[in-house]
C-alpha cells in the first residue's frame, strides 16, 4: 500500500487484528480528534499537532511505545511518565471520554485534568503560578500514581525559586494534605529507597535498541510480546521506571464515582474501601 508512516502502519495492523479477531475494544469508540482533546486535558497541548498527523487513536494509545513516542518527538523523561499515567488512568476507567475532571466536581485527584490541577493552585493561593503548568503535563493521574512526583517537582514546574523557603513550606503542605497521608509516606520511602533516582523536568528518554542476542529470537515472538508499551495492558499493578507496583490504597477505586457506587449495590458482600477523593 505505500504506506510509510510507521504510525499509520501501525494504526492499519491494529485495525485489520482487531477485524481479524472479532474483539471489539472501548478504546476503539475514540477516535484520533478525541485524542488530541485529551492531550489538552493532561496538560500536553504542544504534541497535537504530531498526534493529530499520525492520527492516534484510542486504540492506538494502550499500544504505544517508548520509540513511537519518541517517533511523535515526546522526548522528556517527565511527559513520557505523564501520558503513561494517564493511560493507566482511562485503562482504570474503562476508557471511559469523559473519566478527566475539568471542573470541581465528586471526584478523586487521580481524575483531575491538568486544568482542575490548576484550579486547585488558585484556592490555596498559588495563582500567580497556576499559568507556568500550562505544557507540562501535570495532571492528576501522574500527581498520585508516578512515586516520584512530589511537591519539589511540582516547585520546580511552577517556577517558585528555592530562597522562596516559607511557599515552597506552603506547598508541600498543600500537596501532602491533596495526595493523602498514605501516598504522601509512600512517595517518601520511594524517595528515600536505595539507588533511588530524582525525577527531574530537564531528563530525556533515549530510543530502546534491541541488543546483539535478541535479533535471533524476533522470529520466534509475537509482535505485542516484544513491544515496550508505554503502560502495559493488563497487568495487576502500575509499572512505573520498569518496577511493579501493587496499587495502594491511595491508588485504587480509580473508576468514576457513579461507577464504583453502581459496583457497591451489585456486590453483596460489604465494602470497607474509604473514597479517597479531594475536592
Amino acid at each position: 500500500m505505500g504506506v510509510k508512516n510507521p504510525l499509520h502502519r501501525k494504526k492499519l495492523q491494529l485495525a485489520l487484528k482487531a477485524f481479524t479477531t472479532k474483539v471489539v475494544e472501548k478504546s476503539s469508540e475514540l477516535d484520533h480528534i478525541w485524542v488530541t482533546r485529551w492531550l489538552d486535558d493532561i496538560g500536553l497541548p504542544q504534541y497535537k499537532d504530531q498526534f493529530h498527523e499520525a492520527r492516534v487513536d484510542g486504540r492506538m494509545i494502550q499500544y504505544l511505545t517508548v520509540n513511537d513516542l519518541l517517533t511523535l518527538k515526546v522526548t522528556s523523561q517527565l511527559h513520557h511518565l505523564s501520558i503513561k499515567c494517564a493511560i493507566h488512568v482511562l485503562h482504570a476507567n474503562k476508557f471511559n471520554p469523559h473519566c478527566l475532571r475539568r471542573r470541581r466536581s465528586p471526584s478523586e485527584v487521580v481524575q483531575w485534568s491538568n486544568h482542575r490541577v490548576m484550579e486547585w493552585l488558585r484556592v490555596v493561593d498559588l495563582a500567580e503560578y497556576a499559568p507556568n503548568l500550562r505544557g507540562s503535563g501535570v495532571h492528576g493521574g501522574l500527581v498520585i500514581l508516578e512515586p516520584r512526583f512530589t511537591s519539589e517537582t511540582l516547585a520546580l514546574l511552577l517556577n517558585i525559586p528555592p530562597q522562596k523557603t516559607l511557599l515552597r513550606r506552603h506547598l508541600a503542605t498543600a500537596f501532602s494534605a491533596l495526595v493523602g497521608t498514605q501516598a504522601t509516606q509512600e512517595k517518601r520511602e520511594y524517595g528515600n529507597a536505595t539507588g533511588h533516582v530524582p525525577l527531574t523536568t530537564t531528563a530525556k528518554v533515549k530510543p530502546k535498541k534491541l541488543g546483539f542476542t535478541q535479533f535471533s529470537h524476533l522470529r520466534k515472538r509475537k509482535p505485542d510480546e516484544s513491544a515496550d508499551y508505554i503502560c502495559p495492558i493488563d497487568s495487576g499493578g502500575l509499572t512505573v521506571n520498569g518496577v511493579s507496583r501493587m496499587p495502594s490504597a491511595a491508588l485504587r477505586g480509580l473508576s468514576p464515582s457513579l461507577e464504583r457506587q453502581a459496583e457497591k449495590r451489585e456486590s453483596t458482600a460489604p465494602n470497607g474501601e474509604a473514597d479517597g477523593s479531594k475536592q
